[in-house]
């Protein structure tokens, strides 16, 4: 029976210890990355009211998890997209498409009557495998 290792990776957002969650975590070659939300280094949300800038704000989150993990944005290939308005379906959708247009992951994207900030409008969690260790 092949064993594979497993890495809790962490990003030192308040939530992850409170919740006891990791940002990432990868099994072999699998990363499992959490839900992502639209806050900056600075623990800031960024782009209030933009669910644009808030979408490419989730998907850099996620490409920096990806990377501590040994990962990138080309490895991933399934997204799950949580929003809180269905109707701007496109803003998140163009932020989407500019990541992954050469990628083309599995995805759903539900609407969701809020998530843990208020101000926050979109939320993005990502699948990878990468390639051969």
């Amino acid at each position: 029976m092949t064993e594979f290792k497993r890495s809790n990776l962490q990003s030192g957002a308040p939530w992850e210890a409170q919740v006891s969650y990791s940002r990432a975590v990868r099994v072999g070659r699998f990363i499992a990355v959490s839900g992502s939300a639209a806050v900056g280094e600075d623990g800031q949300l960024v782009g209030e009211g933009d669910m644009y800038a808030q979408a490419r704000q989730c998907i850099e989150v996620i490409g920096m998890a990806l990377e501590r993990a040994g990962g990138r944005l080309s490895d991933v290939v399934r997204t799950r997209i949580f929003v809180t308005d269905i109707d701007r379906w496109e803003d998140v959708g163009r932020a989407h498409q500019e990541a992954f247009a050469d990628v083309m992951p599995a995805t759903s994207m539900v609407e969701v009557s809020r998530l843990i900030d208020s101000r926050m409008l979109v939320e993005i969690e990502a699948d990878a495998i990468i390639g051969d260790d």
